[in-house]
């Protein structure tokens, strides 16, 4: 199937919907409990992980598209 074909249609995304949180920043020192380097947050980028992201890149495609998931009770499902 092609992408003319599928915009023809409707397409249903099931799955997980989350948000992907992407962290930069520097790095100046090494943690005294493990070796393993400490993050100096300077920005944070969140987008759509999962299900979602599916969902919305087909979207972006001009693919007529319906996402059925659940989301969790914590801070983030308010985004």
């Amino acid at each position: 199937m092609d992408l003319k074909e599928l915009k023809k249609g409707k397409v249903i995304v099931f799955g997980d919907i989350m948000l992907d949180k992407y962290l930069s920043g520097s790095i100046d020192r090494i943690s005294p409990e493990a070796p393993v380097p400490v993050l100096n947050p300077s920005s944070e980028e969140i987008r759509l992980g999962g299900a979602a992201n599916v969902a919305l890149n087909l979207s972006s495609l001009g693919v007529r598209t319906t996402l059925l998931g659940v989301t969790g009770k914590d801070d983030d499902s308010e985004k």
